[in-house]
């Protein structure tokens, strides 16, 4: 997990100490992991716009992500959701909830992780959790094949595999919140909290 820079030391120009100002709050994590739960809290909280990267490929594709899956195969989609990575990265005043396996591509987490006006946050629950959630329809599939994901959910060492994969780009964020025994407002609470200590908001 990447660390933050602290202030630089009394003597440095003002301009040097100054938090900066951020612009887009990303959240990462697993299908279940709530990010499309707690995104609208934190852009309500803040006065920002909330806005799912499943949800902008639908729009550009005129598809949902099922039928994407299912028409194209998974190699497009994350095609797709590379370029609506890209296209997003300039927003400003959005909390953009992330697709399951968005990361895994590292072009996109390199350029969401560069920006210092971009703060990025795993949301991480134990696995039995995240899926627990999903089968009781509490969070959506990010990215992993919308109604698809039903059968998927029966293979459990592919999903245990998935799992293992994608930790380490999650890893990666800027910051984690374990979500476990935590309500989607308590999540947000604590984001809001860290990065107001870091960024100007």
């Amino acid at each position: 997990m990447l660390g933050l820079s602290e202030p630089s030391h009394k003597t440095a120009p003002p301009a040097a100490r100054e938090s900066p100002r951020l612009n887009q709050i990303v959240l990462a994590g697993f299908m279940g992991a709530g990010k499309s739960t707690v995104g609208p809290l934190l852009a309500q909280a803040l006065g920002w716009r909330f806005a799912d990267l499943d949800h902008v490929i639908e729009i550009a594709c005129a598809k949902t992500v099922a039928e994407i899956f299912r028409d194209h195969g998974e190699a497009y989609f994350r095609q797709r959701e590379k370029e609506a990575a890209e296209r997003m990265r300039n927003e400003r005043s959005i909390v953009l909830a992330l697709g399951g396996g968005t990361l895994e591509d590292p072009e996109t987490l390199s350029t969401l992780l560069s920006s210092a006006a971009t703060c990025m946050v795993f949301l991480d629950a134990p696995l039995p959790e995240l899926l627990a959630r999903i089968q009781d329809g509490d969070s959506g599939n990010g990215g992993d094949g919308g109604d698809e994901v039903r059968p998927l959910l029966r293979r459990q060492e592919e999903l245990q595999a998935r799992h293992r994969r994608r930790l380490p780009h999650y890893r990666a964020a800027h910051f984690t919140v374990v979500t476990s025994g935590l309500q989607p407002h308590e999540v947000a609470e604590r984001i809001l909290s860290h990065v107001r200590q870091r960024w100007l908001v």
